[in-house]
């Protein structure tokens, strides 16, 4: 009798084909091999359109104390020139340079999107020294302000006076607005929390008050 013999069963060993790898949903890639140009985290239309909110919003307040300014002035026989406190000028100097160390921590964190760090890793040292200036800067505005105090100029003591204290300080206040935003990105870096969205809205946000300040001080300078 015969014997029928079954061909056995062909396996496929091949193996599947390898995934990228994620260190955790929501779009945050860890790039394999550390190139910068593997991290695709792009940022979403939504926040995209947020940053230019918030931007066009306080360019539009601005704008409108600038307006404000104009007209005060040629309406005011009052007005009287103010010579502005010399660290204005420093204050200036290093509002630009966080603007280059903040530059210089969003290229250096690209690589570090996803993974696990510390407090103190390379991308992170940068916007503490980010953080450090912005503060400094701060600080010399409050220098500024106590300079013209000792003077006798205070707020209510000239239409001139009063602009030069409402746009500087309405300046220092988004400075600490942009401040808290660099904290939030080092917390998440730190925990492997940080998107490419956030790291981009918060670096756009403060070139733009570098912007902002060198505007207010040409302002300030010719029309004060």
């Amino acid at each position: 009798m015969a014997t029928t013999v079954h061909q056995p069963p062909i396996v496929d060993r091949r193996r599947p084909a390898s995934r990228p790898s994620h260190a955790g949903g929501n779009g945050r890639l860890v790039p394999p091999d550390g190139d910068l140009r593997a991290v695709k985290d792009a940022p979403t239309a939504a926040s995209s359109t947020g940053v230019w909110v918030i931007v066009f919003g306080i360019s539009m307040s601005f704008a409108a104390l600038t307006s404000a300014l104009v007209v005060r002035k040629g309406s005011a026989p009052d007005w009287r020139h103010l010579d502005l406190p010399s660290i204005l000028y420093a204050n200036t100097v290093i509002l630009l340079a966080s603007s280059v160390t903040v530059q210089i921590a969003r290229r250096r964190i690209v690589s570090f999107v996803g993974r696990a760090g510390s407090w103190f890793s390379p991308p992170a040292r940068w916007l503490y020294v980010t953080l450090f200036l912005g503060l400094l800067f701060v600080c010399g505005q409050y220098l500024a302000w106590s300079q013209l105090r000792s003077q006798g100029v205070y707020m209510a003591s000239n239409p001139s006076s009063s602009f030069f204290y409402l746009l500087t300080v309405a300046h220092a206040l988004h400075v600490l607005g942009g401040l808290t935003g660099l904290t939030l990105v080092i917390w998440r870096l730190s925990r492997a929390m940080l998107r490419r969205s956030t790291l981009d809205i918060v670096s756009r946000y403060w070139h733009f008050m570098d912007l902002l300040w060198l505007y207010l001080l040409i302002l300030l300078k010719t029309k004060l």
